[in-house]
């Protein structure tokens, strides 16, 4: 059943809304407090590369609310990062307006009776790493598309975004998209969505985001089984804060839920987190470019500015009341989200340090999952211990830093938080390798996770073979279908975070996807590595590993720093130490200058003066000189290969 936009006609009984509505009609469409059962929110869930933002694309052509020569691929994914990537990093929230015919027995009918209603439309990311930003689009909505890429299937992430969707008791609408595509098995992938989230698979909706096809009915069916927001219209204005942004001439910009009253321009509202009150200078909702309107009523999702330029004045999770008729008590907020990979950034040049300090202050205000406190290394100065969800985040945190706000950054390598008891009973929480505490040691503690993976079962034996290298413990195996199986493991969180994924890939030529989630922690063999030049340690390249991997480890860094630090006038040993034991040694070899280059002749005597004077120098300067290991070096030394290779070259030469 296809529902047709109906052309306009002064006969229907909405005669304000015309065919193909523009940005400003959307607004007049779905007018400021729409009532709510005129309301639908909705967000699209996915695993990576499944097809939401082009869907979405889709749906804003539909209805109206871009015109055509606006209209640009990935539309809703405003930062260059995502375009050039080609991924969702940041939920975008979007207000459509959508027509249904009254009766659905006279869906095409162009005299048929039609109703206007608003859709809320959320499109979030797919990567594991950005789930806090899908959890908390999840309580912005009722409703859930979930989308599978026909010619993949339900991957790892489909399943993890299915069941926060069931755990936040959202309305589910399981749809198969890319039924264009010449590989696409709509018919066998509807049988696996219908047996994960109970039901017929006819009832499984075909769509294609690229070519359109299925997208209206789509639409019709949100709008038909999502259920209306619900709320206290009299009551005193709550409203859930679920992500703000920092605009540089208005301040800060708070997207908000309504979940009951009203909010209107130019009262006085409260945070009621800190207590801090503003006045709200303007009020309205996203079609997809900011429109201000009225007020905003129950269910309605919006975006207000203060012109606050105090970026913790606007906290995610927190709850905005009228000042002059405050709420009694919060909303519920949302479960703070807890680090994963832990990283230090350090400035290249140290008197950037107050501009990286504001720069994380205002990506956090966007970015809600980033933890960060101050650091101090022997080696890169001043910095900031940052808490990243995972090691994909970390990559565009930094990225971000370095574009929107012109940074040179240093990051030391990943690691994740261990907990370590000494024999006295004291316990020392480490989230920096240079904290790790000397002495006698009872027991190390590591982060553990459960992981899902998914993957054709001809990959089996590769799998479970890289799992067993990484410490893993299977926990179960189940087929989905003949040809896919889904493997539970319990991995440790530090053998993951440095490059599982790509070796998972490489190993089942791109097929397998992979999603974990925090399940505890279990005692480990570990210990610290460190490495020492000249007898000095230097704590940015110290690292805890297994007892196992820190001979390995220690020869790969002395080798790599060997290759990276330009050679002195004396001799430099690189060594790696455990403890007081070293397991690792590489020696710079010094630069000799020739100092016999002046003698033309004369008595072997005076050259060897001269030799002899300059090895009393060099043993001098042995002794007292110091190694300065050059940034490039650190950018080189820490990246995730295994050797020196063409970083190390490239540092070694400037």
């Amino acid at each position: 059943m296809v529902h047709h936009r109906p052309p306009a006609d002064e006969s229907r009984s909405t005669p304000e809304l015309s065919p193909i509505p523009t940005a400003a009609q959307a607004a007049r469409i779905a007018p400021a407090s729409t009532p709510p059962e005129l309301l639908r929110n909705f967000c699209i869930i996915a695993h990576i590369d499944h097809g939401k933002s082009t869907l979405a694309d889709r749906m804003l052509q539909l209805t109206g609310v871009v015109e055509q020569r606006d209209m640009r691929a990935q539309y809703l994914d405003r930062m260059d990062i995502e375009r050039e990537r080609g991924i969702t990093i940041k939920s975008q929230a979007v207000r459509m307006p959508w027509a249904v015919a009254d009766d659905p027995a006279l869906d095409g009918d162009p005299k048929a009776p039609v109703t206007p209603y608003a859709l809320n439309m959320i499109d979030t990311p797919g990567h594991v790493d950005f789930t806090y930003e899908v959890s908390r689009s999840l309580a912005a909505c009722e409703g859930a598309v979930l989308l599978v890429d026909a010619a993949q299937g339900i991957e790892a992430q489909t399943l993890a975004n299915l069941y926060l969707a069931m755990e936040n008791d959202l309305a589910i609408i399981p749809v198969l998209n890319k039924i264009d595509l010449p590989a696409a098995q709509p018919e066998k992938y509807a049988e696996e969505i219908a047996g994960l989230v109970g039901g017929d698979p006819a009832d499984v909706l075909k769509v294609s985001g690229k070519t359109g096809a299925g997208v209206e009915a789509l639409l019709d069916l949100i709008v038909r089984t999502v259920p209306a927001p619900v709320g206290d219209p009299d009551a005193p204005a709550r409203a859930m804060i679920f992500d703000s942004v920092y605009d540089t001439y208005r301040g800060v910009v708070t997207y908000v839920r309504v979940v009951d009253g009203d909010l209107n321009p130019r009262e006085r509202i409260a945070m009621m987190s800190t207590r801090a009150t503003h006045e709200l200078l303007e009020i309205g909702v996203s079609a997809p470019e900011p429109t201000p309107t009225k007020g905003l009523g129950v269910g309605e999702v919006g975006y207000l500015i203060t012109g606050v330029k105090d970026v913790r004045q606007s906290k995610v999770g927190d709850t905005v009341t009228n000042s002059a008729k405050p709420a009694a008590e919060a909303l519920g907020g949302y479960h703070d989200p807890r680090p994963m990979v832990f990283s230090g950034l350090y400035p290249i040049d140290g008197s950037d340090y107050p501009v990286l300090r504001d720069a994380l202050d205002k990506l956090k205000l966007n970015d809600a999952a980033l933890n960060y406190e101050p650091e101090t290394s022997v080696a890169l100065g001043f910095g900031f211990r940052v808490g990243f969800l995972g090691l994909l985040h970390l990559e565009i945190v930094r990225e971000r830093l370095e574009r929107e706000f012109d940074l040179e950054l240093i990051s030391t390598a990943p690691n994740v938080v261990y907990t370590v008891t000494l024999e006295d009973g004291t316990e020392v929480v480490v989230t920096n390798p240079s904290e790790f505490p000397g002495g006698k040691i009872k027991a190390v503690r590591e982060p553990v996770v459960r992981s899902t993976i998914l993957a054709p079962s001809e990959f089996i034996g590769a799998i479970m073979e890289l799992c067993q290298q990484r410490r893993g413990d299977l926990l179960g195996m189940d087929y989905l279908s003949p040809e896919r199986v889904e493997m539970r493991y319990t991995l440790p969180l530090a053998e993951i975070v440095f490059d599982f994924f790509d070796q998972l890939k490489s190993r089942t030529r791109g097929y397998a996807s992979f999603d974990y989630e925090p399940t505890g922690d279990q005692v480990a063999d570990l210990v610290k590595v460190d490495i020492l030049l000249q007898g000095e340690q230097v704590d940015a390249f110290s690292a805890v590993v297994h007892k196992d991997q820190a001979y390995s480890y220690g020869v790969m860094m002395a080798g790599k720093l060997k290759d990276l630090i330009p050679r002195q006038q004396f001799e430099v040993p690189i060594q790696a130490a455990v403890g007081a034991r070293v397991i690792a040694r590489e020696t710079v070899r010094a630069i000799r200058k020739d100092v016999l280059a002046k003698c033309y002749g004369g008595d072997i005597s005076r050259k060897r003066k001269l030799l002899e004077k300059q090895k009393e120098g060099k043993k001098r300067m042995k002794t007292i000189g110091r190694v300065e290991v050059p940034p490039n070096a650190f950018i080189a030394a820490l990246s995730s290969d295994s050797g020196g290779g063409k970083d190390a070259k490239d540092a070694k030469k400037k």
